[in-house]
């Protein structure tokens, strides 16, 4: 099968390797439908140290489960699935209490041992818990548009939903979403759902605060640092907004985020943080009472609302995606994302 590798910063390889098989009595092995590439995975392609043994890329799929081991119960060969981008066990305390990337058993995609999801075939560990089933969906049939949205379950729209649900956004509520990719236009499509009354985007290319004008933004702000920060308290009247969804990682990106949240409010940070520390004192949080929530999304917590609401038609996070590729473009769709030349890139194996 083909499979994307990481062997150091930019270098990024299609290589044909054995497909995995069942190791545990718990494992499935799903044959891949759709997958894509992250703008999490564009942090590696900056910074990883060069290697000569490469790193299995990706953690999002949608596909069909081809084989299980004799422990799996919930899923059965031929069901059409997502995996979300950490897997778990689903019924330990911490899974219950909806944190399922914290669950004690699970881990994560993009290593040796369990392999990554930018490949033809995946072994899913705890499929038990780590599957779910998409109910009346042909993938050999269903349209793009559909499987696109679906893909998005698997992370970036529900990680744009986790954080304005750890914002615990409510109606009538302004709130500022930090970063135009394709996790932040997940949170302003979220934050929209949650009945924001007004939603600002920090972004400055067009054609994605376009697309979050699509899904919600009442206002878009380009402007960064100070004038940004100058910019969102104008359009709030002066006080900030309620919450702050925080979408890209880096710490200019935060330090807007305390700079927009009002007095009481929250932000919420999802963009996976590339610092080990950040303000809390009292010209960040501790001043203006203000409250910092988001982390990894337990994705799993959410999906089956989240399938629902796709297949009626409420919502198509799908839109997204701006370019499909096949497995031997993978290395062309990571230059493209990290160019921005492509918003997300969404990899078809039959192309």
């Amino acid at each position: 099968m083909k499979a994307a590798y990481m062997y150091g910063a930019g270098d990024v390889r299609v290589e044909d390797v054995a497909a995995p098989q069942l190791k545990e009595s718990t494992d499935a092995i799903v044959r891949i439908t759709r997958t894509c590439i992250c703008g999490s995975d564009l942090h590696p392609y900056h910074s990883k140290p060069a290697s000569d043994a490469g790193t299995p890329m990706g953690h999002e799929l949608i596909g069909v489960v081809e084989q299980v081991g004799s422990d799996v119960t919930y899923v059965k060969p031929g069901d059409f699935v997502i995996a979300p981008f950490a897997f778990s066990d689903n019924t330990c305390e911490i899974c219950k209490a909806g944190f399922q990337t914290a669950c004690p058993h699970g881990g994560w995609y993009g290593n040796t041992e369990v392999g990554g999801l930018q490949a033809e075939v995946a072994r899913i560990p705890l499929a038990n818990g780590s599957l779910v089933k998409v109910p009346g969906v042909n993938p050999d049939t269903a349209d793009d548009a559909l499987l696109a949205s679906l893909l998005t379950l698997s992370d970036v729209y529900l990680t744009g939903y986790h954080a304005a649900f750890m914002a615990q956004v409510a109606p009538g509520q302004s709130v500022t979403v930090v970063g135009d990719g394709a996790v932040g236009l997940g949170a302003v499509l979220a934050a929209k759902q949650l009945g924001a009354e007004q939603i600002i985007l920090m972004g400055r290319h067009a054609s994605r605060t376009d697309l979050g004008r699509e899904f919600g933004a009442t206002d878009v702000v380009a402007e960064r640092g100070d004038e940004g920060v100058a910019k969102v308290l104008e359009l709030t009247g002066g006080f900030g907004s309620h919450a702050v969804l925080e979408a890209v990682g880096h710490m200019p990106a935060y330090e807007q985020s305390y700079g927009v949240v009002r007095p009481g409010g929250v932000i919420s940070r999802v963009g996976v943080p590339q610092y080990e520390e950040a303000p809390v004192g009292f010209g960040s949080l501790f001043g203006k009472n203000a409250r910092l929530a988001g982390g990894p999304a337990p994705v799993r917590a959410y999906m089956e609302d989240a399938i629902t609401q796709v297949l009626d038609g409420v919502i198509e996070p799908g839109k997204v995606f701006d370019r499909t590729l096949g497995f031997d473009d993978i290395p062309a769709g990571y230059q493209a994302m990290d160019n921005r030349e492509a918003l997300k890139v969404m990899i078809d194996p039959s192309l």
